[in-house]
C-alpha cells in the first residue's frame, strides 16, 4: 500500500478510470486513427456505434468462455454500454484531445463538437429514518466491528473511501470533531491511501453524540483486537481494520454492508445511497440545524431546513438517542 504515483493533473483513481475507457472503448474504436486526421464524423460514428454495439461481442468475451452464450453461440446478448458510459468515454477522448492541443499536436478538438444526449437519472430510494435506525440497531446488537463506520456513513454522509481511509489522527473525540482529508481505494491492484478527490471534499466536521459513542466503542474494540493479535498486529493507525490491523478491502466493506442489511431485515440499497439518508437522520437526532448545515455542507440554512421536514416517530427518536449513549451505559428511563 502506498500514496500512489500520479500523472501531472490526474488523481490515481481518475487515471485508472481513463485507462479503462481507453482500453475498452476508445482504443478499439478510434485507436487506428491519426490524431491530426481525426474528424467530427469519425467521433460521431464511433459514439453511435458504441451506443448499439454489444460489448460482449466487441471485446471477444464470449470466445474466452468455456461454454459460449453470446455471439460465439449465434445469439447476441445485446450487452450495450449505458448512455452514461458512452458519455464518459467521449469525455475521456475529448480530454485527451485537449491535451494534444496544449502540446500543439492538433489545432481543433473534434470530440468537443460531438454531443451525447444525457441519460435519464435513475431515481434512488434511500432508507427512511426508521430503516436506518433498524439497520444501526442490528449492527450495534451484533457488535459488528464496522458499526461505527456505518454510523459515519449514515449520519455524516461519509463515502466508502473516506471512512476506510480514516485514521485516528483525524479523530478528536475530546473536541467532538472529525477531519475528512484522506481516502482508501484499490487502484491498479494495490491499495492507495491518498487525499480526497477535491478540496471541497476536505472538511472538519462536528460529531453528534451517536458518532462520538460509536467511535469510543470502536477504539476500545481496536485495543482488544490489538492485544489478541499480539505480534501479528500491523499498526497502520486506520480506524477500521481487519482483526490484524490491516486495511479493509473496499469490496469486502460492500459485502459486509449487504450482509448486515440482510441480518437487519431492511431493503437492500447501494452503499452510496446511504448518503441521502444523512439529513433526515440529523433531524431525527435533534442535531441543531446550524450544525447540520455544516455537516451537510450547505451554503444556505434554507436548504438544510428543507431536509428537516421529515418527522420520525417518538419511538425512533428514543432508539436513536439510546444509540447515542456509550454502549456500556443504559439510557435513563
Amino acid at each position: 500500500m502506498g500514496q500512489g504515483g500520479r500523472g501531472p493533473d490526474l488523481k490515481p483513481k481518475t487515471a485508472e478510470t481513463y485507462a479503462m475507457h481507453v482500453r475498452l472503448y476508445i482504443g478499439p474504436g478510434l485507436g487506428s486513427k491519426r490524431l491530426d486526421k481525426l474528424t467530427v464524423r469519425d467521433v460521431r460514428s464511433w459514439v453511435n456505434t458504441l451506443l448499439e454495439q454489444c460489448q460482449c461481442c466487441a471485446q471477444g468475451l464470449d470466445l474466452k468462455r468455456d461454454t459460449p452464450r453470446c455471439c460465439a453461440a449465434g445469439a447476441c446478448c445485446e450487452r450495450v454500454p449505458s448512455r452514461r458510459t458512452v458519455q464518459d468515454a467521449r469525455a475521456v477522448r475529448r480530454s485527451a484531445l485537449t491535451n494534444a492541443m496544449t502540446e500543439e499536436l492538433i489545432t481543433k478538438n473534434v470530440a468537443g463538437l460531438v454531443k451525447v444526449r444525457s441519460a435519464r437519472k435513475t431515481k434512488r430510494h434511500p432508507w427512511s429514518v426508521e430503516e436506518a435506525r433498524q439497520f444501526l440497531e442490528a449492527a450495534s446488537a451484533a457488535h459488528d466491528p464496522l458499526y461505527a463506520a456505518y454510523v459515519l456513513i449514515l449520519v455524516l454522509g461519509f463515502r466508502r473511501g473516506e471512512v476506510l481511509g480514516l485514521t485516528w489522527e483525524d479523530v478528536n473525540l475530546d473536541a467532538g470533531e472529525i477531519s475528512v482529508r484522506m481516502q482508501l481505494q484499490r487502484i491498479n491492484r494495490r491499495l492507495v491511501h491518498d487525499e480526497t478527490k477535491t478540496e471541497a471534499s476536505t472538511a472538519v466536521l462536528p460529531l453528534p453524540e451517536i458518532c462520538v459513542a460509536a467511535l469510543q466503542r470502536r477504539y476500545e474494540e481496536r485495543e482488544l483486537a490489538k492485544q489478541a493479535a499480539g505480534e501479528l498486529w500491523s499498526d497502520f493507525d486506520f480506524v477500521f481494520t481487519t482483526r490484524y490491523g490491516t486495511p479493509i478491502e473496499p469490496r469486502n466493506f460492500n459485502r459486509r454492508f449487504v450482509d448486515c442489511s440482510t441480518r437487519a431485515g431492511v431493503r437492500q440499497i447501494r452503499l452510496h445511497d446511504t448518503r441521502h439518508t444523512c439529513g433526515s437522520l440529523l433531524a431525527a437526532l435533534d442535531v441543531h440545524p446550524r450544525v447540520a448545515m455544516q455537516i451537510l455542507r450547505h451554503s444556505k440554512i434554507a436548504v438544510t431546513m428543507e431536509v428537516y421536514t421529515h418527522v420520525p416517530s417518538e419511538a425512533t427518536r428514543r432508539a436513536l438517542r439510546k444509540l447515542g449513549k456509550h454502549f456500556g451505559k443504559q439510557d435513563p428511563e
